[in-house]
């Protein structure tokens, strides 16, 4: 759902400075995004039908975003079902977040997000393409350590008033104690194309609204999203201001943002004609090389192989903070194991702390205030895999 008349004066982002380098490992990366890839996912998203609230077809597409996840490596645990209804509906609606845990700033979020609800029609365009790219951003992530953790959302509600962003805004990011912090959301809606123009230019939108306050940041994430654009992929920049679609919650609640939207702007959206065969693959495919970019710039991907390689030796496991003082926060990573001991053992061989968690959830948490200050080992014994790390107790 977007605006359809662009009133305001775009500005060519290429006329700006550069805030960032090209990197040739975010690029190797991003040579990793097929065009095969981009058209399959829109296709099997196609075939799935109308995607409207309440509908066996709705339900279907969450139950195969959920498999593409899991092909990729990510496991149940990193995966959480927000399920909401509102006024005029009963039916149950649902969001999917998939959490990968950063490895410096584990409480600090990346937010990349896109609806996967469709109203009138299949919605290959609004917004397979969006979905389509998400998708591929978190099978390229995957192994890649970044310094701040991401959180890949399909939002449902969209079409019916951005009602599962405005819910997940409410209920998860204003309900976390302390409350979620943001570093920024990065939302990708309808950047298919149209078929038969040339699609060399993508929208990125900037926040120009009430509240104002976040406005400042919102432009230079933006700047800094154009310029991943130009370093990443053949398309060219404009600059748009943000308007109607699942930013707009997360912008009202003061977070920052910027997002893509296609240019040439179809007609298809929200009618049985908004289909594969109207849209530009191609562009598809381009604006998914400029996205996956601009997350490892957002999140800060790790550059190097050594640590690349040990980063996934340990199932993604990370403890943090660390130092710790009161609380020890354990993170399970990729670990399949929905149960597993965690042992704290002191420089002297001595196990000092044992826990068992039993269906456990991607983060848990140790008390650690009664322990005296030094350096022990966090153990994690889950099946026949055993992991230590080193902890510092202030």
């Amino acid at each position: 759902m977007r605006k359809f008349i662009f009133s305001i004066v775009f500005l060519m982002v290429g006329a700006l400075g550069f805030s960032q380098e090209f990197i040739q490992q975010y690029a190797d990366v991003v040579n990793q995004c097929t065009q095969a890839n981009i058209t399959a996912k829109l296709t099997q998203f196609q075939s799935l039908g109308v995607k409207r609230r309440g509908t066996t077809a709705l339900q279907n597409t969450l139950n195969w975003l959920k498999s593409e996840y899991l092909s990729y490596g990510y496991t149940a645990s990193q995966m959480v079902e927000d399920s909401y209804t509102y006024a005029g509906s009963p039916a149950v609606c649902k969001n999917l977040i998939l959490t990968k845990i950063g490895t410096v700033y584990p409480n600090t979020y990346v937010i990349v997000c896109g609806h996967y609800d469709t109203v009138n029609g299949t919605g290959t365009n609004d917004n397979g393409s969006g979905t389509a790219i998400i998708l591929e951003i978190a099978r390229l992530l995957r192994n890649v350590p970044t310094e701040y953790s991401i959180k890949f959302i399909n939002f449902s509600g969209e079409e019916d008033g951005l009602r599962g962003s405005q819910h997940y805004v409410n209920n998860v990011v204003n309900a976390t104690n302390p409350k979620m912090d943001i570093r920024l959301v990065f939302n990708i809606d309808e950047v298919g194309g149209v078929a038969g123009e040339i699609n060399d230019t993508i929208t990125c939108d900037v926040d120009e609204s009430s509240p104002v306050a976040n406005n400042a940041a919102s432009a230079v994430v933006t700047e800094e999203l154009a310029n991943c654009v130009m370093l990443y992929s053949p398309l060219n920049t404009f600059i748009n201001f943000a308007d109607a679609t699942d930013y707009i919650p997360f912008e009202n609640n003061g977070e920052i943002i910027t997002g893509f939207y296609e240019t040439n702007i179809s007609s298809h959206p929200h009618t049985n004609t908004d289909t594969l065969a109207n849209m530009d693959p191609v562009y598809n495919f381009n604006v998914a090389k400029a996205a996956i970019g601009a997350t490892m710039h957002f999140a800060v991907a790790s550059t190097s192989a050594l640590s690349d390689a040990n980063y996934n030796s340990d199932f993604q496991v990370s403890l943090y903070p660390n130092p710790a003082k009161n609380m020890l926060t354990i993170n399970k990573g990729v670990l399949t194991d929905e149960d597993y001991t965690f042992s704290l053992i002191d420089i002297n061989g001595k196990t000092v702390l044992q826990q068992n968690f039993t269906a456990a959830s991607l983060v848990e948490n140790m008390d650690v205030s009664m322990l005296h200050s030094g350096i022990y080992l966090g153990v994690i014994q889950a099946s026949d895999n055993r992991i230590t790390k080193k902890i510092v107790i202030d």
